[in-house]
């Protein structure tokens, strides 16, 4: 049963009456066409009005594109829809997540280090006005999901830690923010994530929870941010065997009635809108035939169906479920209405929604790049420092083997600013090259004592992104055994640093050093922090929101 006028809609007669009038003029085609939020993959406009806008979709999100391509695209979507579209970003770290102008602010986690939750607030402001100025109105955050395993390969940075009191804190300065400035958000991702090892891209995860530890930490941040006025929830493919029957146990959670209308519904009282995660996920799809998942996903209680396989396929299945009877007239009507609601509680049924000029200013301005560099510096965090290394000086380390650790795109980008940054300093920086095995020669490796003439400080940095599709995202080593210098075998030979940008448990794989720093982040103002901090041209402030020494005594050493 929806509550137009309680939380989260709070809506007047007025709003009341646009909801009920707007349903009753729909036809079926409309009406199936609300419950899907597909992706957009171009922006050219009978892509959008033939492919997309035929079908009716309630709401559409796009990957991150240039300035002017959003604007255009996300403005012929408002024109030429006949209800007003919710109109998406993942939003979790910067304006950077809708545009690729937008500020790169920084990770949860990051902010999580600064120990200041105007960081959270400031991140989304960042997020709400940068996507306001091209026509987003809905940021697919805050994550609120527990980065309680530190072999999860899809939570770490992207959470705010392991405290359920700070992640409510953060996660409602992030909402308080973008509700200033008329942006929508959405809690994910239920019923929470980070308790296993594994991605709901790729297999149905489990939150292996009893009753009574979910209530304590992934059922009070959701009750509390339910009670506080969330007005949509993103179900995650992530089962919840502890609140589900044998019936439906190990079932993902957005096909879940039990988790859905049991839990969320009921228990936590949730009358806000429901929205699946994105539908592709093999979590969702290896649950059952597809043609079944489509509408059973209604049926549990989801309100919007995110991403398709192939839209015009699952629209079809929605279709075909609601005329043969398994998608029910109660449950339609019942998704259609709490979408109508949120609409209007966002004022879009009073809005012409196109990409607001007056926010442009805002794009990557100098107040977004100062919050940057603020946040950047208050979080980066010394793990330890045994061998009292720090800080380190061109005159005594003035010969430095540099490496930078996994295969992301930005490595180029991130070694080129670690070299100017260090090289200004005066360090000659001698980056890593790697060894070409001939087994039919004499091996070219370093002994120790030419490892020693050579270098006078190694530096680690790992650059390896959690993200999804990912089993781990631990350190994988090039060479044989300790034969060249790829792995630390000389950490009792020369000093040795590491800092790691994107992962705050990598001392798991290198106990051994023992100089270590957490960065959360691979930002340039991120990386301009932690040189000033290891050269010892300001403090280090951060404090870890996680264990990064992973519950193992060893690794303090």
């Amino acid at each position: 049963m929806i509550s137009y006028k309680e939380k989260p809609f709070c809506l007047n007669e007025e709003d009341i009456e646009w909801v009920e009038k707007t349903y009753a003029s729909m036809s079926i085609e409309e009406r199936i066409g609300q419950l899907f939020f597909p992706i957009g993959y171009s922006s050219d406009e009978n892509y959008l009005k033939f492919a997309m806008l035929s079908k009716h979709p309630g709401g559409m999100l796009f990957r991150m594109g240039k300035k002017e391509e959003m604007k255009k695209a996300y403005a012929f979507l408002q024109k030429e829809s006949k209800i007003p579209m919710f109109l998406s970003a993942n939003l979790e770290a910067g304006g950077d997540g809708i545009i690729e102008e937008g500020t790169s602010f920084a990770k949860p986690m990051q902010i999580a280090a600064t120990g200041d939750k105007k960081n959270a607030y400031r991140l989304g402001k960042i997020c709400a006005r940068e996507g306001k100025a091209v026509g987003c109105n809905y940021a697919f955050a805050p994550i609120v999901d527990i980065d309680k395993n530190f072999r999860n390969p899809i939570t770490n940075v992207r959470t705010f830690g392991n405290d359920p009191d700070m992640i409510i804190e953060y996660a409602g300065e992030y909402i308080r923010a973008c509700e200033e400035e008329g942006m929508l958000t959405s809690i994910k991702h239920f019923p929470g994530d980070g308790v296993d090892e594994c991605d709901q891209h790729i297999l149905t995860s489990v939150n292996s929870l009893s009753k009574e530890e979910w209530d304590d930490s992934y059922g009070k941040i959701y009750k509390t941010l339910i009670e506080k006025g969330a007005r949509t929830v993103m179900v995650g493919h992530i089962a919840l065997p502890a609140y589900q029957s044998e019936e439906e146990k190990y079932l993902p959670a957005s096909l879940s009635k039990d988790v859905l209308q049991g839990l969320l519904r009921e228990k936590l009282g949730f009358n806000g809108m429901i929205i699946s995660d994105a539908t592709p996920m093999v979590g969702f799809c290896c649950a059952m035939e597809r043609r079944e998942a489509v509408p059973a996903a209604i049926n549990a209680g989801c309100d919007m169906f995110l991403f398709n396989k192939d839209y015009d396929e699952d629209y079809a299945f929605m279709m075909e479920a609601y005329q043969d009877g398994r998608l029910s007239e109660e449950r339609l009507e019942e998704a259609n209405k709490r979408i109508l609601a949120t609409k209007a509680s966002m004022g879009l049924h009073k809005k012409d929604n196109m990409p607001c000029a007056d926010y442009e200013k805002y794009i990557h301005c100098q107040e977004h790049e100062e919050w940057t560099r603020e946040c950047a510096d208050e979080a980066v965090t010394l793990v330890k420092d045994t061998q009292h290394l720090l800080p380190v000086d061109p005159k005594r380390h003035h010969r430095v083997l540099y490496e930078i650790l996994g295969d992301c795109a930005s490595n180029e980008r991130v070694t080129k600013r670690f070299f100017e940054k260090m090289e200004a300093l005066g360090f000659e920086m001698i980056p890593y090259e790697r060894e070409v095995f001939d087994f039919t020669k004499p091996l070219p490796f370093d002994s120790v004592r030419t490892f020693k003439e050579k270098y006078v400080l190694v530096l680690y940095v790992g650059n390896i992104e959690n993200a999804s599709n990912k089993t781990t995202n631990r350190i994988n080593w090039y060479t044989l055994f300790g034969l060249g210098n790829n792995m630390p075998w000389f950490v009792k030979e020369v000093p040795t640093l590491f800092v790691s940008l994107q992962n705050p448990y990598h001392l798991l794989d290198v106990p051994m050093i023992q100089t270590y720093i957490n960065a959360y982040s691979n930002h340039d103002e991120v990386i301009d922090a932690v040189v000033e901090k290891i050269c010892g041209r300001s403090s280090f402030k951060g404090k870890s929101p996680v264990d990064p020494f992973c519950g193992k005594e060893q690794l303090r050493r």
